[in-house]
Formats: C-alpha cells, structure tokens, sequence
C-alpha cells in the first residue's frame, strides 16, 4: 500500500503542504474563498528542530494503537488507510494519547481529525504531496 514519506533533507519549512491540506479539506473550490483571513486546520502539520524540517502526518500503521484504542469504533481500517467516522466519535481523544507521532489532532468541533490520504477528497496522489514544491514529500510503496 502507498504511505506518504517525508524526506526532510528537502524539506524547506515551507508549510505549502499544510495550506494544500487544508483547502482540499474544505470543501471549496477556490483556494483564496477557502483559506484567506481563514485559521486553517491542516491534517499534516510541518514541525522543526534545530535547521530540520519535517512534515507530520498519520503513518497509517499496519498495526495501529488509535485503532486498537478508540473506545466507540471512530477509527477502523479500510484497505490499509486509517479512517474516523465522526458521527462515532465521542471526543475521548483516548487515539491523540495511544498514536506514538502525534498524528491525530483535536478539531474545532470536538472530533478527532487526521491525514486519510485525501481518499474523500482527491484523486491520485494526497494534496501534500501534489503541492510540495520540493519533493519532500512522497507518495509510494516501499
């Protein structure tokens, strides 16, 4: 299965990735409606140590703890890829403390959100990876 992968030797700190994230999660069809004067709430999130950059995002894990975790069933797997069902989720944020990365966020509605590969979304590859203007960020089998 094709995971996003993360080479933060070419990551420039850039953010693109989170603003790219961010529109295709919003529903609009036109970027500057969707984002501008707009807090956004990406599902990868750039974080730096030091001069490193790097993206976080799910790893969607072959044997996932937020899975294993979420007390209502929120979170199931389906063909590899790590996906919430917010009409299940009770806000227990039980999968923020079980995911070793740090992947799964609060959202401003009181469910979790996470990266799901933009499969609701897009098709092809994730819109992080389709507006990293380095190539830091990949989409692929390894």
């Amino acid at each position: 299965m094709k995971r996003i992968f993360v080479n933060e030797k070419w990551c420039l700190g850039c953010h693109l990735c989170e603003y790219n994230c961010a529109f295709a999660n919003s529903g609009e069809s036109d970027m500057v409606k969707a984002l501008k004067d707009v807090k956004i709430n990406p599902l990868i999130t750039i974080e730096q140590k030091g001069n490193v950059c790097f993206a976080v995002g799910c790893r969607h894990c072959k044997s996932p703890l937020c899975v294993k975790g979420c007390i209502t069933g929120a979170l199931t797997v389906q063909n590899g890829i790590i996906t919430i069902d917010r009409d299940k989720c009770v806000g227990c944020y039980t999968c923020i403390l079980s995911c070793p990365y740090g992947a799964i966020m609060p959202s401003e509605d009181g469910a979790v959100q996470k990266c799901e590969l933009c499969v609701k979304n897009t098709c092809g590859e994730p819109a992080c990876v389709a507006g990293c203007p380095n190539g830091a960020i990949v989409f692929e089998e390894r």
